[in-house]
């Protein structure tokens, strides 16, 4: 029996109720008629559907129909539910992230009451990747390599321009992962420009997220500051806002969720590249 037949044949209120009479014990189709306020024309039909639904079982004896509830497939619709409960609900998922960003959003809407209202706002990050500075810069600079981990959590980079130079054009939209063919809304789209680049030590850039009337909504200052460590990497990454709009409130409510979830991509991202490199030696 197919879930979608199950929840169909429980979504009807009159058949519900049967279902609730029907677990206390096996009863007649007259009875069931009386104590659910109906009449036993309709009530038979609830009771086939329940039937063809596999709900309920039937038999007859001398002149009446006795119905009576099946349990499994009610476990098993239980067991489904519990199953997508405890997948929405995992510590650490998406779920939780999603109600994380909602406090932020709300604290940053309740702020944002004028131009620059966010202006000088600072976070700061610390990632010690396995892998050395060198390829650490790769993943920071190369394209193909950026745009494994240049989102946060359930999103993908869609388009991306990376002119790693001073002066060098920035372009950043990405989508949500699910949206393979692009037919979903545009996540985000952000524009900027390189401005120091130093390999293996230094990088800084400007970007700025853009609203949907295509101006900015804020101007991040990001610098990344990368250090050797023993067979790895210390890695510190500045975020400062400049030129916040009252607009750019649910941009800068998911920095530090969105930001940090990225560089943690970052650090698993050159795990990953490390020990495939070392192991096709």
């Amino acid at each position: 029996m197919a879930m979608e037949e199950l929840l169909t044949a429980l979504a009807d209120p009159a058949r519900w109720r049967l279902v609730g009479l029907l677990a206390e014990r096996p009863r007649p189709v007259g009875v069931l008629a009386q104590l659910a306020g109906a009449r036993q024309p309709q009530t038979t039909k609830h009771l086939q559907a329940l039937e063809r639904a596999g709900l309920v079982t039937s038999q007859r004896t001398g002149q009446r129909r006795i119905y009576a509830l099946r349990p499994e497939p009610l476990r098993d619709l239980a067991a489904a539910l519990t199953r997508l409960a405890d997948t929405a609900g995992q510590a650490g998922g998406s779920r939780e992230t999603f109600d994380l960003y909602g406090v932020s959003l709300e604290a940053a809407r309740a702020e944002a009451e004028g131009p620059g209202w966010a202006d000088g706002r600072t976070f700061t990050f610390r990632r010690s990747p396995a892998g050395s500075p060198e390829l650490v810069w790769r993943h920071l600079t190369e394209t193909s390599l950026l745009a494994e981990w240049w989102t946060p959590d359930d999103l993908r980079v869609s388009r991306l321009v990376f002119d790693a130079r001073p002066g060098g054009r920035i372009v950043h939209e990405y989508r949500d992962a699910d949206d393979i063919d692009g037919s979903d809304q545009v996540a985000g789209y952000a524009e900027g420009i390189v401005d120091d680049v130093r390999p293996g030590e230094h990088l800084s850039y400007r970007l700025s997220p853009l609203l949907p009337g295509g101006e900015p909504a804020f101007t991040s200052h990001v610098e990344f500051a990368l250090r050797p460590a023993g067979t790895g990497t210390d890695l510190e990454v500045t975020f400062r806002i400049t030129g916040s709009t009252v607009g750019s409130a649910d941009f800068i409510a998911g920095i530090e969720l969105g930001f940090g979830q990225s560089l943690d991509k970052l650090a698993a991202t050159v795990a990953a590249y490390d020990t495939d490199s070392r192991s096709t030696k």
